[in-house]
C-alpha cells in the first residue's frame, strides 16, 4: 500500500490562535501529527510514504528531511492551490495499484483505521474506500449520500434527509482513480469535493466506511479534544 500526506496547507487559523508550531509539528500527547500518522502508516502494510509541504515550511522540511525510515520515503516540497492539487503532485510518487490519502491533520482511533485498511484490500472490485462519520464537528462537511449497502452515490455540500454521514478526509484508491485526478486537473477542477464528485461521474466504484469519530485539528481547542480523543 502507498500512503500519501498532504501537509501543505498553511496552518493560519492555529497560528492566528497562538500555537507556535506549524500543523505538522503540532504534538497530540506528545506526538507530532505527521508521526502519529507514518507510525500508524508502518503498521498498516506500508510499502512507501510519500508527503507534501509547502515552500514556507521550512521547519516542517527540515525535521522530515531528517527521517529515516525503513521504507521508501518521499517529500516533495511545492505548494499548490489546493489539496486536489496537491493529491495530484503526490501522485507522481505513487506506483502500486493501492494508495492511501489522508491529510496531515486528520485524526482517528488507529483500530479502526486497521479494519478500514484491511476491508479496502480484501474487497477487490471497489476502486475507492471512502472514510466517513457521523460525527460532525466541521466548518463546511462534506455530506456522503450512499445506497443501503453503502455505496456512495453523490458528495453534497448540504445534506438531504437521506445523508448520515459526512467525509473523513481519509481515501483509500486503486489505480483508476488516478486516471480521473488527471481529468479532473485537465479539467481546471480544484477542491478535492469537486474530484470526489468526478470520481462518481465517471461510474467508479465507491464505497462509504464509517469511523466512530474524525477529527480535524483546526483551531487551537481542537488539539485538546484530539489528544481527549486518543486517551478514550
Amino acid at each position: 500500500m502507498d500512503y500519501a500526506i498532504i501537509a501543505a496547507g498553511e496552518g493560519s487559523r492555529l497560528a492566528q490562535e497562538g500555537v507556535k508550531w506549524p500543523k505538522p509539528l503540532v504534538r497530540l500527547n506528545g506526538v507530532t501529527l505527521i508521526d502519529r500518522l507514518i507510525d500508524v502508516f508502518l503498521r498498516n502494510d506500508a510499502t512507501s510514504i510519500s508527503i507534501i509541504v509547502n515552500e514556507e515550511m521550512t521547519e516542517v522540511q527540515e525535521y522530515l528531511k531528517a527521517l529515516r525510515l525503513p521504507i521508501p520515503f518521499y517529500l516533495l516540497v511545492k505548494s499548490t492551490p489546493s489539496s486536489m492539487h496537491s493529491f495530484y503532485e503526490l501522485s507522481h510518487y505513487l506506483d502500486g495499484d493501492k494508495i492511501c490519502l489522508t491529510t496531515v491533520d486528520t485524526i482517528f482511533k488507529e483500530e479502526e483505521f486497521g479494519g478500514y485498511v484491511r476491508r479496502f484490500l480484501q474487497e477487490e472490485e471497489l476502486d475507492g474506500l471512502m472514510a466517513v462519520t457521523d460525527f460532525i464537528d466541521d466548518e463546511k462537511p462534506l455530506y456522503v449520500k450512499t445506497n443501503p449497502d453503502l455505496g456512495i452515490v453523490n458528495f453534497l455540500d448540504k445534506a438531504d434527509d437521506d445523508c448520515r454521514y459526512i467525509s473523513g478526509g481519509i481515501y483509500c484508491l486503486r489505480r483508476p482513480a488516478l486516471g480521473v485526478l488527471q481529468h479532473a486537473i485537465a479539467q481546471g477542477m480544484s477542491r478535492m469535493r469537486n474530484y470526489q464528485r468526478q470520481l462518481i461521474a465517471e461510474g467508479l466504484r465507491l464505497k462509504a466506511y464509517p469511523f466512530s469519530k474524525i477529527i480535524d485539528v483546526d483551531h487551537a481547542e481542537d488539539i485538546m479534544k484530539a489528544e481527549s480523543f486518543l486517551k478514550s
